[in-house]
């Protein structure tokens, strides 16, 4: 957390000495902060905030292919005229446990189109998933989907 606190310092700091505020040039100086803070890792023992930042990108780069993905499946079901969608309610056996973890995996499977969280079962281990497209044998793949997918990804990212 420190080195998130001195990498928005720095943002702040190249911002302010090209006296240009926006939020292009404060990205541009979040990436040279980045850079400069990993060239002294060794000497900040802090390896750990780089690794989440590579987590953090990447989940967004999956996050926005998935997004991307199921909003085309869906637009294509919409705009043929055979309706290929099978509706199902399935029960996601989860690893996370705190109340961070279980909201965002709970939220981004909501975010994406075609799938819906309905409920959490009273003990905390089990989420109750709506999903467009679930067939009988695509059960256990869509299962699989969440806990290796989704699921992994955001306790990477909390964890």
């Amino acid at each position: 957390m420190r080195l998130f606190l001195w990498n928005l310092l720095l943002a702040f700091f190249w911002g302010a000495v090209s006296d240009e505020l926006t939020l292009l040039n404060l990205l541009f100086g979040f990436a040279i902060g980045f850079l400069s803070l990993w060239i002294a890792r060794r000497t900040l023992d802090e390896i750990n905030y780089f690794q989440k930042i590579v987590h953090i990108i990447s989940f967004f780069i999956f996050f926005a292919k998935e997004l991307v993905l199921s909003t085309l499946k869906i637009a294509h079901d919409v705009m043929t005229p055979r309706h290929r969608m099978l509706p199902g309610v399935l029960a996601i056996p989860l690893q996370a446990n705190t109340d961070l973890e279980i909201t965002l995996l709970a939220n981004i499977i909501s975010l994406t189109p075609g799938t819906l969280s309905l409920d959490i079962s009273s003990d905390r281990k089990i989420l109750y998933i709506h999903a467009m497209y679930i067939t009988n044998r695509d059960k256990e793949m869509f299962r699989k989907y969440i806990k290796d997918q989704l699921e992994r990804r955001v306790l990477e990212l909390l964890r």
